[in-house]
């Protein structure tokens, strides 16, 4: 079995080195048209490609699929186009320095169930924007949808002269075929669960992963909750509630407590305070300790059926409030459907030191959201809590892996930084995948310190 799998993955790389090879010689207009072109693809595909993941899955909702598709590939190119990733990409007088950019090879990306279709564009994007070949493994439960992605990826590019073979995906799926994969690759993009990511950083390749989400929600007292709300609610339902960047907890000042969870009821949705019923929500949703494979990417109905309740009618997201913090209660950690737990706190310092516990328990190192007016606090918050990105007064779900209204590279691989044990704390995009040399031209006029200078602050 093991020599088989070899031979098999070895076919593929063989296949990527020499599409790669040739694909080194493009100019970088040639580049930047290949790369739309995979953008537009999955763009003008998205109402097809969406009913198709969410059949072969049966994660998540049709239309907010379609979104996901018609927005990533907008703003993903909107990031890329213009950018230069071959040959000098710099020139600065005042250091002396000229980067020259160089691709890395043949890149392997694990992509997951969750996201079947934009996280196979936006790597291939990524890899080929910096002259890379791509290979992707999908994951089992999405093999349909991602390889008619890559299908129609390649048909299209194709017909632009694409080298054959620059985008491969495995047509069979099995762990042993992963394993070679990311082992005969030169560097791994792993998007996923967990154990996944542990195996690219074992890979023996340079790896760049992702960590757990568990969005923390801090709504500060001067907020503005006729918007705040709309847009929590919006992206914890968003996708049934399996995108990493969603909205988890909110955590509320308690003399407002009482008034936000009417605003939260006003926009549909169901609070739950029976300890009877908060004990059913928890078992429906965690089983020893993990999200329950029933549950993740399920809707309200599904959720309460599961729990064995029956949730209100036009209710769109479940509030449950928790009982404790961090470790002391299941329901601080990501809960990967439309519920949101609740938690109260005095000050705004007590605010953050429950997020940091929540963090601590699950998703240290990925993203917190804010709903604040006070600079003070918001920056309060950024130096004290260890994630990568704070989202400020946005929908964290459709923000935290950039959009056109923040600063943040759009992509689908939000890396967590140590604190997630990962190897990069921003959001992946095209420049991890390029090598960059560095020309360091000789400045004879660059002033040299004396001990004086040197020694002094």
């Amino acid at each position: 079995m093991e020599l088989d799998s070899k031979a098999y993955i070895d076919e593929y790389i063989e296949r990527a080195r020499e599409a790669q090879h040739i694909y080194e010689a493009f100019s970088q207009k040639q580049i930047d048209e290949i790369v739309m072109t995979i953008g537009k693809v999955v763009h003008d595909n998205a109402e097809f490609l969406a009913e198709m993941a969410v059949e072969e899955t049966g994660m998540g909702v049709v239309d907010d699929k379609i979104a996901k598709n018609r927005g990533k590939s907008r703003t993903i190119w909107n990031s890329l186009k213009g950018k230069l990733s071959k040959g000098i990409i710099e020139r600065d007088e005042a250091t002396g320095i000229t980067k020259i950019a160089k691709p890395i090879g043949v890149v392997a990306a694990i992509t997951p169930c969750t996201n079947p279709i934009v996280t196979p564009m936006s790597n291939a994007m990524f890899a080929l924007k910096g002259g890379n070949a791509i290979i992707i493994t999908p994951h089992h439960m999405a093999i349909r949808c991602s390889t008619r992605t890559v299908e129609l990826i390649n048909e299209a590019i194709g017909k632009l002269g694409a080298p054959k073979n620059l985008i491969q995906i495995l047509d069979q799926q099995s762990r042993e075929n992963t394993k070679n994969l990311i082992s005969s690759a030169d560097i791994v993009i792993a998007t996923g669960g967990m154990g996944m990511v542990k195996a690219a950083y074992s890979s023996g390749k340079p790896a760049l992963g992702v960590g757990a989400g568990n969005v923390q929600c801090i709504i500060d007292r001067d907020a503005d909750i006729e918007t705040a709300v709309p847009q929590i609610i919006a992206g914890r339902v968003f996708d049934n509630g399996i995108i990493c960047s969603g909205e988890q907890s909110i955590i509320m000042p308690k003399e407002r407590y009482d008034e936000m969870l009417m605003a939260f009821e006003q926009n549909g949705a169901w609070v739950i305070r029976n300890e009877e019923e908060k004990e059913a929500m928890r078992n429906a949703m965690f089983t020893e300790g993990a999200m329950s494979r029933h549950a993740v990417g399920q809707s309200v109905e599904t959720i309460a059926k599961l729990a064995g309740l029956k949730a209100p009618e036009g209710t769109r997201v479940i509030i449950v409030e928790a009982d404790g913090i961090g470790e002391e209660d299941i329901l601080a950690k990501e809960k990967m459907c439309p519920v949101l737990a609740a938690f109260s706190y005095e000050a705004f310092e007590e605010g953050v030191e429950i997020a940091r516990a929540n963090l601590e328990a699950e998703g240290k190192g990925h993203s917190v959201s804010i709903h604040s007016n006070n600079k003070d606090h918001i920056e309060y918050a950024g130096k004290e809590l260890c994630v990568s990105r704070f989202v400020i007064n946005q929908t964290c779900a459709t923000s935290a892996g950039g959009s056109f209204f923040n600063g943040l590279a759009p992509t689908n691989t939000l890396g967590c930084g140590s604190w997630g044990n990962n190897s990069i704390s921003e959001n992946l995009d095209y420049k991890h995948l390029i090598n960059i040399s560095r020309i360091a031209y000789y400045m004879k006029d660059n002033h040299v310190p004396s001990d004086e200078e040197l020694w002094s602050i």
